[in-house]
């Protein structure tokens, strides 16, 4: 029996599955995440190693009789820095490391032309062009583009981060007195433990890992914007919007005849107070993606000879 490893390694999770030659999933393993933008490539490399090495120990009857015929890493971070770590795979069979990109474009797009925007803790613009979809071919599969995701300290917009970044301004500006009371100030103070503009705006700027604090607020302010705060409505979708400018303008490079639409990825982006507001500004038909990454990679997965 002969077996595949797929991988989806970010920078909140690290998600393995074990597919037969049915592309049935027989085994799946959740870790810590491995992004060495995030923890470093000292911490990376041996988390995802230990990640793989708990879902090969999960080959039905120990292993006998069968073995691991491909492997696919789809990883955030330096894909140099992923190809090497492949190279180095011994027992993992054909080893590739690709963009984690690819499995959400994947499952917006079915492997032709198109464009996904996604939103997580941090966020992204993949597309495929038009005329370049090639199932036949082993990732990453021709024509792929990828914008947008260069990360918290510059970027990211319509990520949990960037969410949380832009409610931290508004907030600490409603505590020092020059906006309207909402609920985001009281969020903040919630969030970080203190009372005032300045204790709070030192407590960020000393806090050890300040785009996983930050980014914890997201959820806070979705729920606020529901619940009808201006705003964390304004805050939340201005953050998605800058997003879906970034789409538009790929979309336009792209396919200047116009986009066969794009799909929506992640919690935030297919919130219920962002989504409507994002289809109402976009140029192009937008739907939600069905699915989680992993069932992306499952899907590249499949495509592998």
């Amino acid at each position: 029996m002969k077996y595949k490893v797929g991988v989806d390694g970010g920078a909140t999770k690290t998600e393995c599955i074990l597919v037969d030659e049915a592309g049935v999933v027989v085994a799946r393993h959740l870790a810590p995440g491995c992004n060495p933008n995030v923890i470093g490539a000292e911490a990376a490399r041996p988390m995802a190693t230990e990640a793989l090495g708990r879902i090969h120990a999960a080959i039905p009857g120990g292993g006998d009789g069968a073995r691991v015929s491909a492997t696919l890493l789809c990883m955030a971070g330096p894909l140099e820095f992923w190809r090497q770590f492949a190279d180095g795979l011994a027992d993992f069979g054909r080893a590739m490391a690709v963009d984690d990109s690819l499995p959400v474009l994947e499952l917006a797009t079915g492997g032709g032309p198109g464009i996904v925007l996604h939103s997580g803790t941090g966020s992204f613009v993949a597309a495929r062009g038009p005329g370049t979809a090639d199932r036949g071919a082993p990732p990453p599969f021709a024509g792929v583009h990828y914008a947008g995701g260069l990360g918290w300290r510059f970027g990211d917009e319509g990520s949990a981060y960037d969410l949380g970044r832009r409610a931290v301004a508004r907030a600490l500006l409603e505590l020092q007195g020059w906006e309207e009371e909402s609920g985001l100030g009281g969020l903040l103070r919630r969030h970080t433990g203190l009372g005032d503009a300045a204790s709070i705006t030192r407590h960020l700027y000393a806090v050890p890992s300040p785009n996983t604090h930050v980014a914890a607020l997201a959820s806070g302010v979705l729920e606020l914007a529901a619940a009808g705060d201006a705003a964390a409505l304004e805050v939340a979708v201005g953050s998605a919007a800058a997003l879906l400018g970034l789409a538009v303008r790929v979309s336009g490079m792209l396919f200047p005849n116009g986009a066969p639409g794009a799909g929506l990825s992640g919690p935030i982006l297919t919130h219920p107070v962002v989504m409507p507001e994002l289809i109402r500004r976009a140029p192009f038909l937008l739907r939600a993606v069905a699915g989680q990454p992993i069932d992306g990679v499952r899907a590249l997965l499949a495509g592998i000879r």
